[in-house]
């Protein structure tokens, strides 16, 4: 069971950030363009992904990892995953887990909220402002409290789903 305070101050903060979401109305024009014909325009694109592609959720996790000077084993227990799940990730860069799987890996590895931020981003996720579960992730984050038993009680006192049991 969370401690009174610290549930205090999770239910304060998930209600403040949601309410600071406002809602943007903007109109959206589309101008069709064609497809791309020239040989040019194919190889302007080629050039431009290249020089803008990101890295893999793969290349970042690991280098995390050896940044932080620890086991591989020790980050997958510490995420809750097993060593097939874990293998799977670091052996096809095209895999792409589940939310819940990065952000516990995020704690796992004790990033902090512009890491997990780029962490997430780097597999196509984010942190949401008005989404309450992220709110919670985001909270603890703030906090630099990385405990994943203390984050999943929370989730759970706040009918959320947990982070155990990720695939």
């Amino acid at each position: 069971m969370l401690d009174k305070k610290l549930w205090l101050e999770l239910q304060d903060y998930i209600w403040i950030h949601k309410n600071l979401v406002l809602e943007v109305r903007e109109s959206t024009f589309y101008k069709e363009s064609p497809i791309l014909q020239e040989k040019s325009e194919v190889l302007e694109l080629e050039e431009f992904i290249k020089n803008n592609r990101k890295p893999t959720l793969q290349q970042m996790l690991f280098d995390y990892i050896d940044r932080k000077g620890v086991k591989d084993s020790a980050i997958y227990k510490k995420a809750g995953m097993d060593r097939k799940h874990f293998s799977k990730i670091r052996s096809n860069a095209d895999y792409r887990p589940k939310k819940a799987t990065v952000v516990s890996l995020a704690f796992a590895l004790e990033l902090d909220e512009e890491e997990t931020e780029d962490l997430l981003g780097v597999a196509g996720y984010s942190l949401s402002g008005s989404d309450t579960y992220d709110l919670v992730i985001r909270f603890f984050l703030e906090k630099k409290i990385h405990d994943l038993d203390r984050v999943n009680e929370a989730l759970d006192e706040m009918k959320l789903k947990t982070l155990g049991g990720i695939q």
